[in-house]
């Protein structure tokens, strides 16, 4: 009985020895070691990236001088073009009413020509026989001319109603040609349309649209927070959607002076001069990308972002440094510009601190990297 008793007491002391083992192992805590950074000597440049599209400089509407109908088209959208080129053929369709005017107005001019030749014969018969002054004989001249003259411009705006064409050739007006060399963008007719000549009152209908795509430009629009820290001639460089793997130099030429709220936004649209590489061929609408340096700084101690931790009350920025004891503390610091990476630090902070990186997913563990390694 002794022996079963004293097994029995063996048994409880064992399973409370092995109980407070498992306790502490399952609740002991390994301590964390933490990494550390020091700041810095670098530069720092704070770019904002403006959406845009690239466009060419110029684009020129070529119009029609008199409304008709296209007739042909002896170009398509992409070909090259020199000054004067034929784009088109206009076929005049005259105004029945305008038709009709220039009609009665040539004859109405065809009679008063042979009244005002029948008062010259007979003014020049008197004056022959010295019966009138020259004076008199002189206006009735001058009236015969004029009235010369009224019949050769009725018979001309007859003739440009009907043709198109004082000369009877429809080579001035009728036939379209290209006023700038450069690329069809685009021919918005077909033949068989309508079109209505450009005038004072009429702004015409678009032939075609011409313009040199060896001269692009950047147009974007910028926030108003950031354009009053853009200036004229500041680099930019332009990436473009289609084209991957490479930036196109530019120069900023312009910033508007007034802006337009866009949902609730004020924007402004800038443009900059795209330098080209004659190797790659651009087309006009590429939307693009353009980065603009607004601030920048060399030589300056910097920080990453990442080391940063902020007051959950006033929001100040502060960073946690390793002290001699091996112990952490935290430390206020005023920061300067970002580039979203790094950060100025302006004041706070020697470039021998050691700062703790604070958010790593993983930390080391003292104990489990020995358990890792023997796995």
């Amino acid at each position: 009985m002794k022996i079963i008793k004293y097994l029995g007491i063996g048994l409880l002391v064992f399973g409370a020895i092995f109980a407070t083992l498992y306790f502490i192992k399952t609740n002991s805590k390994p301590l964390v070691e933490y990494e550390v950074q020091s700041p810095e000597i670098q530069s720092i440049e704070k770019k904002t990236v403006v959406t845009g599209t690239v466009i060419p400089e110029d684009e020129v509407e070529i119009k029609p001088q008199i409304s008709g109908i296209i007739e042909k088209l002896f170009v398509e959208e992409g070909d090259l073009v020199t000054n004067g080129d034929l784009l088109a053929k206009v076929k005049v369709v005259p105004n029945e009413q305008a038709l009709n005017t220039a009609k009665g107005r040539l004859s109405n001019t065809l009679i008063l020509l042979k009244n005002a030749e029948v008062e010259f014969n007979r003014n020049q018969s008197l004056f022959d026989k010295e019966i009138i002054s020259k004076r008199d004989f002189d206006n009735a001249k001058l009236t015969y001319d004029q009235a010369k003259q009224n019949v050769e411009n009725a018979r001309t705006d007859l003739q440009i109603i009907k043709m198109g064409s004082a000369g009877g050739s429809t080579t001035a007006n009728t036939n379209i040609r290209a006023t700038v060399a450069g690329t069809i963008l685009e021919i918005p007719i077909k033949e068989g349309d309508q079109v209505i000549e450009s005038n004072t009152f009429n702004a015409g209908t678009t032939i075609a649209t011409v313009a040199d795509l060896n001269k692009m430009i950047f147009e974007g629009k910028v926030d108003e927070a950031e354009v009053a820290k853009l200036t004229v001639g500041m680099p930019l460089k332009v990436s473009l959607g289609a084209i991957q793997d490479k930036e196109f130099d530019a120069q900023l030429k312009f910033i508007a002076p007034k802006g337009n709220e866009e949902q609730g936004t004020v924007q402004f649209k800038i443009e900059g001069d795209v330098y080209l590489d004659n190797s790659i061929f651009i087309r006009a609408g590429y939307s693009a990308n353009a980065s603009l340096v607004l601030e920048k700084k060399d030589s300056i101690m910097g920080i990453s972002e990442a080391l940063l931790q902020f007051d959950k009350i006033t929001n100040d920025p502060y960073v946690e440094l390793k002290n001699d004891k091996e112990i952490f503390e935290r430390k206020n610091i005023k920061l300067g510009i970002s580039d979203g990476i790094n950060v100025e630090v302006i004041s706070g902070l020697s470039i021998e601190d050691k700062i703790k990186v604070w958010n790593k997913t993983e930390p080391i563990k003292i104990g489990e990297e020995e358990e890792t390694e023997n796995k």
